[in-house]
């Protein structure tokens, strides 16, 4: 027999009003009833608890729990009896028994009873196989078997989407799950985390700061409905040892996994853990220039500062020039041409310009080159970053 949560009685109540013919009939009766709430007679739920009248569905993640009897219906004594309990799935064979050592006897109507539980980490068709070898009082040895065949279904539907962060200064990457309950009842979510790789840190962005505590985006109960879904966020930024080396972070990279936790019908806990996520880091070419300082707000025709972060993200030393190209709205302050130096394998440099812009607005900073002096190749880069221009005279808004 499956062990469950046993769930709350339910009844039917029948109400009238006082002038109708039953007059307050009904009502006598409800309260009456043993298993109706005093006080709260029309309620559905009442006080007691029914045990499960079906084997009911089984989900991942969850502990299956079942309670297995061997009885002896004969008026005779047997002797060496031994019970085994396999769970079979698609596969694997897992042993369940408590104890593999045999009961040196059992009498008439007596029993041996055992209760083993496993948790469930897949899905699919599952099959309780249980045995019992005994031996008879002539000494002749007998074994038979019986079989439970259950599914073991999907409770949730998990979707993850990456989005980088391209002109941040960490290369921060954020990670949004989308979980869905597929099930046929509420489930309250326990927990909800991302355990990162050993590349990465992980901020949760589910709460609000309420003063001192945080509350969650979802409220204080946090319960998901049949059928509904839930989007969380989070924000991973590479650990400092893996982000000063360019080439680390390439081609295909572990981000980490997801651990969900949460309770059903009366407490039933489950549990599941996504393999590894996986993202595509975005590819920067051999030499990568990112922002590391730059103001939100600049005046309008006046310069200002900014301060580039150059790369060198391939396997050879390079020897590189920075050109400074004006646009319609930006204008580069300084000599063009500038001989930046030799720059090797995953080595960095940083690089201080003034430029200022003509055209009022958000504008888009671009129009810098890289040549690599010793393979001749040029690398050009364009809307690097945004910068809001206003006219000094005005106040932003206007």
């Amino acid at each position: 027999m499956r062990l469950t949560k046993p769930t709350l009685f339910t009844n039917m109540p029948v109400t009238c009003e006082d002038r109708d013919l039953p007059g307050d009939l009904f009502i006598r009766l409800m309260k009456d009833d043993p298993s109706t709430v005093k006080g709260a007679e029309t309620l559905i739920l009442g006080e007691m608890l029914t045990l499960p009248q079906n084997f009911g569905n089984i989900f991942l993640g969850e502990t299956f729990s079942s309670y297995i009897s061997v009885h002896n219906d004969s008026n005779q004594v047997v002797k060496d009896i031994l019970v085994k309990a396999d769970l079979q799935t698609s596969s694997q064979r897992l042993n369940l028994s408590a104890s593999n050592s045999a009961v040196s006897e059992l009498k008439p109507e007596c029993c041996i009873d055992d209760v083993i539980h496993h948790e469930v980490k897949e899905i699919g068709t599952h099959i309780l196989v249980c045995a019992v070898s005994y031996t008879t009082q002539t000494g002749e040895k007998l074994y038979f078997r019986k079989f439970f065949k259950f599914q073991v279904l999907k409770p949730l539907d998990v979707k993850t989407k990456f989005y980088n962060a391209e002109v941040s200064l960490t290369d921060e990457v954020f990670l949004e799950a989308q979980i869905q309950n597929i099930t046929t009842s509420p489930m309250f979510m326990e927990k909800v985390s991302l355990e990162p790789s050993m590349m990465y840190n992980v901020t949760e962005l589910n709460n609000v700061s309420a003063g001192i505590e945080s509350e969650s985006t979802f409220g204080r109960m946090s319960y998901l409905q049949p059928l509904d879904t839930r989007q969380y966020l989070y924000c991973l930024k590479p650990k400092p040892e893996f982000a000063e080396k360019a080439g680390v972070i390439k081609g295909v990279t572990v981000i980490g996994k997801l651990d969900i936790v949460w309770k059903t019908n009366l407490g039933e806990r489950g549990r599941l853990q996504t393999s590894q996520l996986q993202r595509m880091a975005p590819g920067y070419g051999d030499v990568r220039l990112s922002l590391e300082l730059i103001p939100d707000t600049v005046s309008l025709e006046e310069p200002f500062d900014i301060t580039c972060k150059i790369t060198n993200c391939s396997e050879r030393t390079m020897d590189l020039v920075l050109e400074m190209c004006n646009t319609r709205s930006v204008h580069w302050c300084g000599v063009s041409g500038r001989q930046l130096g030799k720059l090797s394998p995953s080595a960095s440099l940083s690089i201080p310009l003034k430029l200022l812009s003509s055209v009022q607005g958000l504008q888009s900073i671009s129009g810098l080159r890289l040549t690599d002096t010793f393979l001749k190749r040029t690398y050009e880069y364009d809307d690097i970053a945004q910068v809001c221009v206003v006219c000094p005279y005005t106040s932003p808004e206007s």
